[in-house]
């Protein structure tokens, strides 16, 4: 009984380190290609993309971190797991921060400078593939996480959820100026992508400090 009851949770643990094997390389590749782009056509809500896609690295490390330790320390720690989960919260939470703050700078340099975007092309591309990727990687996430009651992967769905909402605003926006060549339309939607940002890092924080952090499931 005990062995069986074993099987599921190792199952989506299991399924929890691929996912933030995928987090982490997939959004390295595009964070990288968004930002190049991003700074050489000079299109605030391309590069705001690739700084949210470094958060979602940073967010996938920490999930990655945590299961790697409970696997050695063994999945029916609660004590120990319980401290795991609060360290992916606050690496969570953080990278949240680092995407506000990113946003709201490259709006306010773009406000300054009167920068607009030489073409919103590679914006159109990209954000049509994060959707598709990022709607798998969030459902999939969401599921494991409330599966197992754990604060940090729902978190880290969360964050992946910004990404995917991101990637509407990078289409509108991309669409939108490759239509009339606002500028305001990067603008608009990067602030309103930080402002997301930073209550879902607060909330992440707050679940950290949570004395009664979730941190198992028992397979019905």
């Amino acid at each position: 009984m005990n062995t069986k009851s074993k099987l599921p949770v190792t199952k989506l643990l299991r399924t929890a380190f691929y996912l933030a094997i995928a987090t982490i390389v997939y959004n390295l590749a595009e964070g990288l290609v968004s930002v190049y782009y991003g700074i050489g056509d000079e299109t605030l809500a391309l590069l705001g993309f690739g700084v949210d896609s470094f958060v979602e690295v940073l967010s996938g490390a920490g999930i990655l971190h945590m299961l790697i330790r409970m696997k050695k320390s063994g999945s029916n720690d609660i004590t120990s797991r319980d401290r795991f989960e609060k360290q992916a919260l606050k690496i969570t939470g953080t990278s949240f921060f680092l995407l506000a703050a990113g946003l709201v700078i490259g709006s306010a340099i773009n406000i300054i400078t009167g920068a607009t975007p030489e073409t919103t092309r590679v914006g159109i591309v990209i954000s049509l593939l994060s959707v598709l990727t990022m709607y798998v990687l969030m459902t999939w996430k969401m599921r494991t996480g409330k599966k197992l009651q754990s604060d940090a992967i729902i978190a880290d769905a969360n964050c992946t959820k910004t990404c995917f909402y991101l990637s509407f605003i990078l289409l509108a926006s991309s669409g939108l100026y490759e239509l009339f060549a606002i500028a305001w339309f990067d603008i608009a939607g990067s602030l309103g992508i930080a402002w997301f940002a930073f209550k879902e890092g607060k909330e992440a924080f707050e679940k950290a400090k949570d004395n009664n952090l979730t941190c198992y499931c028992h397979d019905d």
